[in-house]
């Protein structure tokens, strides 16, 4: 098992940037997919972004394509979500969770097992 921990987030100004990251407790993240998933109240958790922590593949949602960058730290077992150019609707609770989705899949939260407590990003209009 890998349990991944948030840390980071934060509050913005519209137009400002800020960073999350992912790190895995207990072991390292080996073939997981690494996802960013975020949830507002009441409504479902979208997809953000991901990346396949041995191969380095990263796949966007469209709706944060340009602005958004994930890299990964080898040293530091950690997956780092650069957020720039962040919009009022980027405000949200993020989530990182590692699974392994069947190729084309990886939007699917359900097919991410371990979850992360949710760190709060707030982007300010």
């Amino acid at each position: 098992q890998v349990q991944p921990i948030e840390f980071g987030g934060g509050l913005v100004q519209a137009g400002g940037s800020l960073r999350v990251s992912c790190a895995a407790s207990g072991r390292t993240f080996g073939t997981y997919m690494i996802g960013w998933f975020r949830q507002v109240p009441g409504k479902e958790r979208e997809f953000v972004s991901a990346l396949l922590w041995n191969i380095g593949t990263s796949y966007y949602a469209d709706s944060v394509k340009g602005r958004f960058t994930i890299s990964k730290d080898n040293a530091m077992n950690t997956v780092v979500l650069q957020m720039n150019s962040l919009k009022p609707e980027d405000t949200a609770v993020y989530y990182c969770a590692a699974g392994r989705p069947p190729w084309g899949r990886w939007p699917d939260a359900r097919f991410y097992d371990f979850w992360g407590q949710g760190t709060q990003v707030t982007v300010s209009s």
